[in-house]
């Protein structure tokens, strides 16, 4: 067993016994956390990390990553431009190798920014082939990964079967990414994106959600529309109440959901992933942050779509936090259906919903999310000289509110390093190719789909 100690000047373990602690070491054996604090024992390496604060490595727990070559085109579109020339428009001229390169680009650029986990939430899939190269982009990179397959949208001249245009998963596409990810301690799995009861009719979710169970496969739904929008009407709290729906189950967003509906959803143990940068710009009802803590669950986050945003978790969380507190100090905001006390929200909820919760809503809450010995060592450290951040008074409150990914000095996913002293270990060379072909494969895209970017 290969040992590494890393000696550090902070930890912020979220760790319920160890806390948050000061001068002490955290010592890694292989792919895991062996122990946290002082006199640990020998080890075949040590990492001097006296000037930096560890804490486990983020979980971007939703991210279209096929999308990574179109980032910042529309960061001023407000009128359903990215559905419109987006998931409709551009990605319909994605081969499978630009699913590839956008896939690794993005996975990479996770890991510089203190990224561990990443769903992959993959709408950009019309053969097997295209899956099987976002999986390969995934493994390359080195990230820790769900995968999670979804469907695609067709061009007339691409002649999609009727149950493509259903958004039915192809058995046989389902079953060989299946197999291929069957072992659940690697760093790369599987899960199923389903066009939930917002986005498909009944019997289509019925469907992929009778293959997900069969296969023994989490799934994650988008929950983003009014009550009257809905395609089967009232669908998530029937298929909740049917058992349909539960601990193996996601949803993201989840803004215009009813009170009693997300509670109802909540109670089941369906998990709910808020991307609050993006939320705050396109929905006529605030982020499901609160209601999903006043309701005795917990949040997680994710970036979702860098055409719009910015891809650092950082800045996710620390909006999700403000908004969050300012729901409860604000007396002009929409008042819910009933009344529900606000439960205190605190800095440390808000590392909480970029790790633990991402982790739990992952299905990976027993392997990451804290630096609990027995747990993966996903580990991300923070420089703490930066001027942004220095002095440090309060470690936690340092991370949380004044910390960004350019602070990101080293990052270990399952006992390995990715990043090191400031620089992927990826390869120098490697980036810049990355970079040439990410350009190449984007560029062409946009040609072809005839977008001018404004």
């Amino acid at each position: 067993m290969k040992k590494t100690l890393i000696r550090c000047g902070w930890i912020v373990s979220l760790d319920d016994t160890i806390g948050d602690v000061v001068g002490q070491d955290i010592l890694i054996g292989d792919d895991k956390i062996l122990g946290v604090g002082t006199n640990l024992g020998e080890a075949d390496e040590v990492v001097d990390a006296r000037d930096m604060i560890a804490i486990p490595g983020m979980v971007d727990a939703h991210l279209h990553t096929w999308e990574t070559g179109l980032k910042a085109i529309g960061c001023d579109w407000r009128q359903g431009e990215y559905l419109r020339d987006v998931f409709a428009g551009m990605s319909t001229w994605f081969e499978p190798d630009d699913n590839h390169i956008a896939t690794l680009a993005g996975a990479l650029s996770r890991l510089d920014a203190g990224v561990t986990t990443l769903l992959d939430y993959c709408h950009n899939v019309r053969s097997t082939e295209q899956a099987e190269r976002s999986v390969d982009a995934l493994e390359e990179a080195g990230i820790r990964a769900v995968f999670c397959l979804g469907t695609g949208v067709y061009r007339p001249d691409q002649k999609p079967t009727d149950a493509e245009l259903q958004r039915i998963h192809p058995r046989d596409r389902v079953e060989q990414i299946r197999k291929r990810l069957s072992n659940e301690e690697r760093l790369v799995t599987m899960s199923l994106a389903i066009p939930g009861p917002h986005w498909a009719e009944e019997p289509s979710i019925r469907a992929n959600l009778a293959l997900a169970r069969e296969l023994g496969l989490r799934t994650s739904s988008h929950a983003t529309k009014r009550k009257s929008q809905e395609l089967m009407p009232d669908g998530y709290a029937s298929l909740t109440r049917e058992g349909l729906l539960g601990p193996d189950h996601n949803i993201v967003h989840g803004n215009y959901l009813p009170d009693d509906e997300l509670k109802l959803m909540v109670d089941a143990g369906i998990t709910v992933t808020s991307t609050v940068q993006t939320e705050i710009r396109g929905y006529g009802r605030p982020p499901a942050v609160s209601r999903v803590v006043n309701f005795g669950g917990l949040p997680s986050l994710g970036v979702d779509v860098e055409p719009k945003i910015p891809g650092d978790m950082f800045r996710e969380m620390q909006l999700a936090l403000a908004y969050a507190l300012n729901e409860r100090v604000r007396e002009d905001i929409v008042k819910p259906e009933k009344p529900v006390e606000n439960k205190p929200i605190f800095a440390r909820d808000a590392l909480k919903w970029a790790t633990i919760g991402g982790a739990e809503a992952l299905g990976l809450g027993h392997r990451i999310g804290t630096l609990t010995p027995g747990k993966q060592a996903d580990i991300v450290l923070l420089r703490a000289n930066d001027l942004n951040l220095f002095p440090i008074r309060n470690a936690l409150f340092s991370v949380v509110e004044f910390a960004h990914a350019g602070n990101v000095d080293a990052v270990m996913v399952d006992g390995e390093f990715r990043k090191r002293d400031g620089k992927l270990l990826y390869g120098e060379d490697k980036v810049r190719s990355v970079r040439a072909r990410l350009m190449e494969s984007s560029d062409r895209i946009i040609h072809e789909a005839g977008y001018r970017i404004r």
